[in-house]
């Protein structure tokens, strides 16, 4: 048992880790040049909208998300609760920063277009690897954190399984809220901006000068990223707690097997960040 415990806490140094080192490149994204005013008028145009839609956007999930918190402590248990409470907070905070980095980013993607394709896909891919490696990261951490509070407390093993499938639900829940209507709110807003803008007003596509246009961007703000960044962080989550509950049906006293799947998301995380460091356009 100890030699697992001393396996666990490596694998959530890995999730430590990820968080880090996007800690570290959102700040070589800040600290890139934002483009002339005109740019950064209009980027700041959208990463308003885009704060404003996702704030009020939370606020509805919040009030969802407490009614359903207090039903699943109340016919479960607070392990339970707290457990899904987990997953739903941690989905909704990768689903911010994701947004909130990538408003950041789109504008120090297009100044650094300007001075070569190299120097824009690496403000580019560094503002995605930021997101990933922060959906991963939290989402190790938290299932593997939470795994070793509930062996300390020295919880049955069903118990252990519910509430860890609980930190998978609420993940689930608030990805469901914030990819659809995300989603919803950028095509509705996309289809608005080619009616208006190009058909009736005669105003060529992504024009800023359509109001609508910057709604739609956005929407691919709040849908494609934050809700994205939430929907991955559900589905990984979902995945490595649904591996550890199989793991425990086929073989309930071997720990192992359990920690099995936690252990390659730790190693993917290393060599994902091994991974970054060789993305380069070729010299053709």
């Amino acid at each position: 048992m100890t030699n697992y415990l001393e396996l666990l806490y490596l694998i959530s140094f890995t999730g430590i880790l990820a968080v880090a080192y996007s800690y570290l490149l959102s700040g070589q994204i800040i600290s890139s040049s934002a483009g002339n005013s005109k740019m950064q008028e209009i980027a700041e145009a959208i990463q308003i909208g885009a704060k404003a839609y996702l704030n009020r956007q939370y606020k509805t999930i919040a009030a969802v998300g407490l009614i359903v918190l207090g039903i699943v402590t109340y016919f479960f248990n607070y392990l339970v609760g707290l457990g899904y409470f987990i997953g739903a907070f941690l989905s909704g905070v990768a689903g911010y920063v994701g947004m909130l980095i990538s408003v950041k980013a789109n504008v120090r993607t297009a100044e650094a277009s300007r001075k070569s394709l190299q120097s824009g896909l690496t403000i580019a891919f560094k503002s995605g690897a930021i997101t990933g490696l922060l959906v991963a990261g939290l989402a190790l951490l938290a299932i593997t954190l939470y795994y070793i509070v509930l062996i300390n407390l020295k919880v049955d093993n069903r118990e252990i399984i519910n509430a860890l499938v609980a930190l998978g639900f609420g993940a689930s829940l608030i990805s469901i809220f914030a990819r659809l209507g995300g989603g919803i709110f950028t095509k509705g807003a996309d289809v608005g901006a080619d009616l208006v803008g190009k058909v009736e007003a005669g105003i060529p596509e992504d024009d800023p000068r359509n109001p609508a246009v910057i709604a739609d961007n956005v929407g691919d703000n709040v849908g494609d990223c934050a809700g994205m960044a939430a929907d991955l962080f559900e589905t990984y989550a979902v995945t490595i707690v649904a591996t550890m509950v199989l793991a425990s049906i086929f073989s309930p006293q071997d720990y192992n097997l359990m920690v099995y799947p936690l252990a390659i998301g730790g190693a993917c995380i290393i060599t994902s960040i091994i991974g970054t460091w060789f993305v380069k356009l070729g010299k053709k």
